[in-house]
């Protein structure tokens, strides 16, 4: 068994809920595995620093249902605790027609396919009386879910609990938890959701406040049992290349770069290739000895000034890429090797001048699931083949390729064009999970053999 931890919505605080239940276990020396539902990046990050073991994305529209189970097993085995992070309210997702499911890659699909016990984070901030009726339709909106119990989020005072419990008592339904409105805990946040981990200085005391909450907040008798780990199973072991190392890859890591997916990164050592970490803020010139080029997302908007300063990282890459290194880059990454960027404040700031286009930041937000046609190829994808990803920018480019790599289609969207691609480079907005499209990444690392 374990936990997903639902909001009945986004913003009703179920990642301070999540954050101050690691914080405490993982204070208490419990080895505890995290998991964040759908393609965030952000949230990861907090699970990561809290506990000190990489968070896993479960996205079964970026890989499938079958990965998110052996991911969920792979990776949840041998802990001592076991807590998933939900995405926006339980039933949250898309409408799949193909599978007849209405709430596709929601929070409640993923704890069906896993099994696994649900706790509903309600923001109380607005409620009295009322919660009893939301937490009645949650709990028997779909028979299949299992609500173990709720959270009360945002507690104003106490006359303000006594209400919410005398509304809930009718139902039966655990209270697992009371946190009040704390303003100290709240996280910073900006145009893409809360700000990264490498930015904040204070992030530590932030979380022992966390782990004192949820030490006076949350009912442990109950809450310790839900939280063990998943049954043992016999997976199988994956295998490793037989050349280990025999490429080296750079790649982009540091404040502005900072969007990847763990399991994207441990591919490449499955790949038997070897990551050098580099930084396009900092260092003046790249890794000696690397075979290609791989920039992930991030802020580049934020840190533009630093990254146009750094003029030799920025004629480095230039210089390796023109001579035909493989490269691939996503975002963020993209946004980077364009000629300039505007900043949100209007500010114009040279990059690597790679692409012709200028990157705009905008109001608007693009967000959502890409299914990918390849219209040529790159060195990760052949002409016809169909990929899935997921976008989320506030930019755009002043200027389109005259041959685009890909013509996106979305959930309710009309479809577009989008990427650039030459001979071994490949750069998009479409962030990708490897997990089951492996040979994208050998594809990859085949280039200069």
């Amino acid at each position: 068994m374990a936990l997903i931890i639902a909001g009945e919505r986004s913003g009703s605080g179920k990642t301070t809920i999540t954050m101050s239940l690691l914080a405490f276990l993982a204070r208490q020396g419990r080895k505890v595995q995290s998991f964040k539902v759908g393609p965030d990046y952000i949230d990861p990050m907090f699970h990561t620093a809290i506990t000190g073991r990489a968070c896993r994305n479960l996205d079964p529209i970026l890989t499938s249902e079958t990965y998110v189970k052996s991911c969920f097993l792979k990776h949840g085995q041998g802990m001592d605790a076991v807590i998933i992070e939900g995405v926006m309210g339980l039933f949250d997702g898309i409408k799949k027609e193909e599978e007849e499911i209405n709430d596709y890659a929601s929070t409640a699909h993923i704890a069906r396919i896993l099994n696994i016990p649900i706790v509903l984070v309600v923001d109380c901030s607005s409620l009295s009386g009322s919660i009893a009726a939301i937490a009645h339709g949650y709990r028997t909106f779909d028979p299949r879910l299992k609500i173990a119990g709720i959270i009360l989020n945002r507690i104003g005072s106490d006359r303000h609990l006594e209400l919410l419990k005398e509304a809930l008592e009718p139902l039966n339904l655990p209270i697992l938890g009371v946190l009040s409105r704390h303003a100290e805990i709240t996280l910073p946040a900006r145009h893409l959701g809360l700000v990264p981990t490498d930015e904040l200085d204070n992030l530590k005391e932030r979380c022992d406040r966390l782990s004192q909450l949820a030490r006076d907040g949350f009912n442990w008798q109950q809450l310790h049992p839900l939280l063990s780990p998943p049954a043992p199973s016999a997976l199988p072991r994956a295998e490793r290349s037989q050349n280990p190392s025999q490429k080296k890859i750079a790649i982009a890591r540091d404040r502005a770069f900072s969007f990847y997916y763990q399991d994207n990164l441990d591919l490449f050592a499955d790949l038997g290739a070897e990551l050098i970490p580099w930084s396009p803020l900092e260092d003046e010139t790249l890794p000696e000895d690397i075979q290609g080029l791989y920039f992930g997302g991030g802020f580049p908007e934020i840190f533009a000034r630093e990254l146009a300063a750094n003029q030799s990282a920025r004629e480095a890459i230039s210089q390796v890429i023109q001579n035909g290194m493989p490269t691939y880059a996503e975002c963020g990454g993209l946004m980077y090797l364009c000629k300039k960027l505007i900043d949100f404040a209007g500010e114009t700031w040279d990059m690597v001048g790679i692409l012709p286009a200028t990157t705009v930041m905008g109001k608007r937000l693009i967000l959502g699931y890409r299914k990918a046609i390849a219209l040529q190829d790159s060195p990760i994808i052949k002409t016809g083949e169909t990929i899935w990803g997921h976008e989320f920018h506030r930019s755009f480019l002043t200027c389109q390729p005259e041959n685009p790599l890909f013509s996106l289609e979305g959930y309710r969207r009309p479809s577009q064009i989008e990427g650039w691609s030459r001979d071994r480079f490949h750069a998009s907005y479409l962030h990708i999970h490897w997990g089951t499209q492996q040979q994208l990444l050998q594809r990859l690392l085949s280039l200069n053999n």
